[in-house]
């Protein structure tokens, strides 16, 4: 009769296999935007950006602005940066590849890979604030390619390339999402050419989303909708498809892919570079920018990466998730929101858990252990019953 190690080896053998299964899908990684410009004041030294990160727990961040001094910081850490190009600069690469090269010659070759660089944008929103005359917006494709093509040339491969856009300016019919294509004439002229780079160039499409926005600029959205409230009615289905929506967070992100779709790119990956709630508003009138519903989005975004459930059209969600923004600004300008995280003077303004996001790949303790008893409980009777 076989002993009772060897069903106990079996058992552990299985139980690690199921487990492992539980860990082999790719997480969403969660991070942060910072940008110098942002501060009405003189901004705080590097280290104390990347003290703030590391007691936050986020590995991610994304640069406004960057500035050769805090990318330096970062060296031979696991921090994984994305650095954005001015749009002031866009024109110029667009023409010039050296100007790109004079670009990555002060903000990357000194400190890559030492400094874990993943993505550069080209520009933010470019083709809203650039929306005319025409000859600017078509200087955006030609600076992307150019930012690449200079990458290529000092041999660098592992950093993708591509822009940023905001949701509200680029989608056209954010429900249903079924119904969702990208605004002309920039479907055409633009988007469609750019969606072919990114997936020549395995990069991701990068937008900005924003639940509040929308919200404010829809009434018949509930509040609840955009806070990932738990309601038995809190929910919109799409009649198109019959996909049921839980939360205006998944709309938006669906509105994009099925827009790629219509575009014939429905597989490239989706990296949402802003996201947030205000804590407070512009004016008077904006009486959900509070802190009791910014705490609220934010805890209810970090629990739906967490599940690993992703969203209807795209089961494996979005790559990345980066929240807008680090801290508050300490002078708060006319018509200003607050979006931060921390107080300008760096402590925390939420009780929030940032860690253990994109936890596909962390493993459900509950669901290990309760695996992990079964398969116990089944080698044991097996080994009576011999």
């Amino acid at each position: 009769m076989p002993s009772f190690s060897f069903f106990l080896t079996l058992t552990l053998t299985l139980t690690l296999s199921s487990l492992l299964q539980l860990t082999t899908s790719l997480p969403t990684q969660l991070g942060v935007t910072y940008s110098t410009a942002t501060s009405t004041t003189k901004p705080p030294p590097p280290d104390q950006i990347a003290a703030a990160l590391s007691t936050l727990k986020l590995t991610s961040l994304r640069i406004l602005n960057p500035d050769p001094t805090l990318t330096r910081t970062f060296t031979y850490t696991n921090t994984s940066l994305l650095l954005t190009i001015p749009n002031s600069l866009i024109p110029p690469i667009s023409s010039n590849r050296s100007v790109a090269l004079r670009w990555l010659y002060l903000h990357v070759v000194p400190f890559y890979p030492r400094a874990k660089i993943s993505t550069i944008s080209v520009g933010h929103d470019f083709l809203d604030e650039y929306s005319s005359p025409p000859a600017l917006s078509s200087c955006l494709l030609p600076a992307v390619r150019n930012v690449h093509l200079a990458l290529r040339d000092l041999g660098i491969r592992r950093i993708s390339v591509s822009t940023t856009f905001s949701f509200v300016n680029i989608i056209s019919t954010p429900f249903p999402p079924s119904s969702s294509e990208f605004q002309p004439p920039a479907s055409e002229s633009f988007i469609k050419p750019l969606l072919q780079f990114l997936r020549d160039t395995n990069s991701s499409f990068l937008i900005n989303i924003y639940p509040y926005k929308l919200y404010r600029l829809n009434s018949e959205i509930p509040i609840g909708f955009a806070l990932f409230q738990d309601h038995p009615f809190n929910f919109r289905d799409d009649l198109i498809t019959g996909v049921r929506y839980r939360n205006l967070f998944d709309m938006m992100v669906d509105a994009v892919v099925s827009a790629m779709a219509v575009a014939g790119y429905e597989n490239i990956p989706v990296v949402v570079v802003e996201t947030g709630w205000p804590s407070s508003g512009a004016d008077a009138s904006e009486v959900e920018a509070n802190p009791a519903y910014a705490e609220m989005y934010l805890k209810n975004l970090v629990e739906h990466l967490r599940s690993g459930t992703g969203t209807p059209l795209r089961k494996e969600g979005v790559a990345e998730v980066y929240i807008y923004e680090l801290f508050d600004n300490e002078v708060k300008q006319r018509n200003d929101r607050n979006w931060g995280i921390l107080y300008p003077n760096m402590t925390k303004k939420y009780k929030i858990e940032f860690s253990g996001c994109g936890c596909h790949g962390i493993i459900n303790h509950q669901t290990g252990f309760v695996r992990v008893g079964s398969f116990l409980v089944f080698a044991f009777l097996l080994w009576l019953l011999q």
